[in-house]
């Protein structure tokens, strides 16, 4: 298992907060009603209860059950890649652990519901959830350390060529 640990315990600490902070608002809210935990930034930001069968800001309405495949496609996908990483930096499996976990909890929404819960209303973006959360920053935390770790590789060096090869006498 090595530290393959590390992913487990962050995807179920993710999933489980998504799920829990999800049926908050379904106990506690009613569809499109909005609540402001903090009332002096209400003008910017609230909990407001709405559904989503798509995707990220609601593209795809219609394709709740190609939805459901394609995440336990992209679960089943982490989750061999993850059998890969005996060596990987502890970022990386930080990220997998929020993508695998993220993944979960909109995937068990998709499943029980036929649609996702979002409650996280910024009001200049659209309504969205701790699982879209944990996604999008696993994989952006995911791509940033590939990157430093691409730039970290030593170079090989640049040979001078002549302008013209053929001038050699």
């Amino acid at each position: 298992m090595g530290r393959r640990w590390i992913i487990a315990l962050i995807a179920l600490l993710t999933f489980a907060a998504d799920q829990l902070s999800k049926a908050w608002v379904r106990e506690n809210l009613a569809l499109y009603e909005s609540w402001a935990p903090i009332p002096a930034l209400a003008r910017y930001f609230t909990f407001t209860h709405v559904t989503n069968t798509g995707i990220a800001f609601g593209l795809f309405r219609e394709w709740g059950s190609i939805l459901v495949a394609v995440a336990v496609v992209v679960i089943a996908f982490l989750l061999l890649y993850t059998q890969q990483l005996s060596t990987a930096r502890w970022p990386i499996r930080i990220a997998l652990g929020l993508q695998l976990g993220g993944a979960f909890g909109n995937l068990i929404d998709r499943i029980r519901f036929g649609f996702v819960t979002d409650f996280l209303d910024f009001k200049f973006w659209p309504v969205f959830n701790l699982a879209d959360s944990a996604i999008v920053v696993g994989m952006l935390l995911l791509l940033a350390t590939m990157g430093l770790e691409e730039r970290a590789q030593p170079q090989p060096p640049i040979s001078p060529q002549s302008e013209h090869p053929q001038e050699k006498q």
